[in-house]
């Protein structure tokens, strides 16, 4: 359900800024996305697995906040991580 090590390393090599940019926005909704596309797969399986449906969907939230604030503050940014990790909205 959790992503590898080199998986994450991978998303923060092509969302991020510079080398040492592993917080900004773009790269946690990747990470995020990331997460959550492997535990939907996970929940497809196991469809009464109540916790981890709970889990998922704190992550949508969570993502879809992040989401609001670099809207707020870069509209383009925005965009850009929409189209790129092909989200709606």
């Amino acid at each position: 359900m959790s992503i590898t090590p080199e998986k994450k390393q991978e998303l923060i090599k092509n969302y991020s800024k510079n080398d040492s940019d592993t917080g900004s926005p773009e790269v946690q909704v990747a990470i995020l996305s990331e997460r959550i596309k492997n535990l939907t797969e996970h929940l497809k399986v196991h469809i009464h697995d109540n916790h981890s449906r709970r889990g998922l969907l704190m992550m949508v939230g969570q993502r879809r906040r992040m989401l609001d604030y670099l809207s707020s503050k870069s509209r383009e940014r925005y965009e850009g991580i929409i189209k790129s990790l092909g989200l709606r909205k």
